[in-house]
C-alpha cells in the first residue's frame, strides 16, 4: 500500500514540474520573438541584385575601389573558386554597395548577418583609406 501511495505521490510530483518547466519555457520564446521583431524593425533589410550590364559602369569604379581581396563572409581569396559572384546590396535609402563573394553560396550566408559583414568591409575600406594618405 505504502508503495501505491510514493508512487502516485512521486508521479504527481513529476507532473508539475513537467508542467511549470514547459510553462517558463514557452514564456522564453514569447520574449525571443518579441525582442527579435524588435531588432527587426528597427534594422532595415536590403536585397542582392546581380549586377547586370546597364550597372557596368557603377561596378568597374565600385570594384578599383573595393577594399578586401578576400570573401566577406568565408575569408576565401576571392577568384579562387572560378569567377567571383558579384552583386550590388541594395537598402531603401541608402547608397549601394558592391559585394563580391569568393562562390556561389556565400550570399546565403551574407543574408543571415548582413551588418556584420558590412561592417567588415566598412573597417577594411577605413584602413585602406588611412594607408594611402
Amino acid at each position: 500500500m505504502k508503495t501505491i501511495r510514493y508512487s502516485i505521490g512521486l508521479f504527481a510530483s513529476a507532473l508539475a514540474l513537467s508542467i511549470v518547466t514547459n510553462g517558463l519555457a514557452h514564456e522564453a520564446h514569447k520574449k525571443d520573438k518579441e525582442t527579435a521583431g524588435v531588432q527587426a524593425s528597427s534594422e532595415k533589410k536590403g536585397k542582392l541584385i546581380a549586377i547586370k550590364e546597364k550597372d557596368a559602369a557603377w561596378a568597374a569604379k565600385a570594384r578599383k575601389e573595393y577594399p578586401v581581396d578576400v570573401c566577406v563572409t568565408s575569408g576565401d581569396k576571392l577568384g579562387s573558386m572560378g569567377k567571383s559572384p558579384e552583386y550590388i546590396y541594395r537598402v531603401d535609402g541608402k547608397p549601394d554597395r558592391l559585394l563580391i563573394f569568393c562562390c556561389d553560396g556565400c550570399e546565403e550566408d551574407f543574408m543571415k548577418d548582413t551588418a556584420k559583414y558590412l561592417a567588415v568591409l566598412d573597417a577594411a575600406a577605413k584602413k585602406k583609406a588611412t594607408a594611402t594618405k
